[in-house]
């Protein structure tokens, strides 16, 4: 029987992502988008914080209700703003920044990571200090927003979005001996077409955990 799985999304482009990486699986991907959430609350003064916590909670208990095996965030920034105690709900949640953390926090050496939205930086990053300190673990990073790109991607051209990247990729990788991860969904694609770099990314990470959590056998 068909695991349900059931994602939460800040934009509705993250679902073909999240489609195509359980695709081999027996998961059923129940998906729940609100741009919304997140225009008001960089962009609406009256939108208070408390406010956008009980919308993440009502969003997440109404996806509970929705006869699921477990719950996907895939917005760091919805993550960021959960208050997990204030849940009344039994199944798992699974935050995609945690796997992807976790690899970062096993490498010791220096590491670059990459961001095309100035807007998820600061959410991320606060996470991932959070997550290393939490396991008294020390990393050795600097982060960089490639410029000019993320409009591109949000005008719904994929394809030159992932270009851009690719070739700023394929750039960076010969001046650069630190380890590259890339921190959004959306630069997955691109990521994964640079050859002469192993470049970590949110989703490979993801993977293993949700089958993990879900118990699939394949």
């Amino acid at each position: 029987m068909s695991k349900r799985l059931g994602c939460l999304h800040a934009h509705y482009s993250n679902i073909d992502y999240i489609e195509k990486a359980f695709s081999p699986y027996d998961i059923e991907c129940i998906h729940f988008v609100d741009p919304g959430l997140m225009h008001r609350v960089t962009s609406d003064e009256n939108f208070h914080l408390a406010d956008a916590e009980n919308k993440v909670k009502e969003q997440i208990e109404w996806i509970a209700q929705c006869n699921v095996d477990a719950i996907l965030l895939t917005c760091t920034n919805y993550i960021a703003i959960l208050q997990e105690e204030q849940l009344s709900v039994s199944v798992p949640i699974i935050k995609i920044d945690e796997p992807y953390f976790a690899s970062i926090c096993r490498v010791k050496e220096p590491q670059l990571i990459l961001f095309t939205n100035p807007a998820t930086v600061e959410g991320t990053i606060d996470r991932l200090n959070h997550y290393a300190h939490s396991y008294q673990i020390s990393i050795d990073f600097d982060v960089m927003v490639i410029d000019n790109t993320f409009d591109i991607f949000m005008k719904g051209k994929k394809e030159e979005y992932d270009q851009a990247i690719t070739h700023f990729l394929d750039q960076i990788v010969k001046k650069e001996k630190r380890l590259i991860s890339v921190a959004q969904l959306s630069m997955v694609d691109a990521a994964r077409k640079v050859e002469d770099r192993s470049i970590i990314n949110p989703l490979d990470t993801l993977i293993s955990t949700v089958v993990n959590r879900l118990k699939i056998n394949n």
